[in-house]
């Protein structure tokens, strides 16, 4: 991906002892999502704990960055001074199949007036930020 979606000037993530296997993760193009050791189970965001059987065993495992569309915003009405001229774009709320249908917030690229469908399959799209300081990347979303 070349370009970013939303104008710069937005804040950077910066990870926690907590998220940082996440966001180095999508430093290296992939998708890591935190799982319970004990149950098995899938959670987001990450917590110190497991939300369904209160373990601490958690681990991050890498899982396809594929997903459905569970929701969608189009946004008109800048929510940042830096998206003052970005015009509208699509927030989108995905679920990922693979890890226990867990739903993760991103935007969803291409024509921001597109016409979009709930349960439209997706794919991630790695948006690198190499020359941020410290660089960053964000996982974006486009239709299959």
């Amino acid at each position: 991906m070349s370009a970013p979606y939303l104008a710069d000037g937005l804040p950077i993530p910066l990870a926690t002892e907590l998220d940082r296997p996440f966001w180095d993760g999508l430093r290296q193009e992939r998708l890591l999502l935190q799982r319970c050791r004990a149950c098995h189970r899938f959670q987001w965001g990450p917590e110190w704990i497991c939300h369904r059987c209160q373990n601490f065993d958690l681990a991050y495992i890498e899982v396809p960055p594929e997903g459905r569309i569970y929701s969608y915003q189009r946004v008109w009405h800048p929510v940042h001074p830096a998206l003052r001229t970005q015009g509208p774009y699509l927030i989108a709320l995905i679920e990922i199949p693979h890890a226990d249908n867990v739903r993760m917030v991103g935007n969803l690229l291409g024509d921001p007036r597109q016409a979009v469908a709930i349960g439209a399959e997706v794919e991630g799209v790695f948006e690198q930020h190499a020359e941020a300081e410290p660089p960053f990347a964000l996982l974006q979303w486009q239709l299959v």
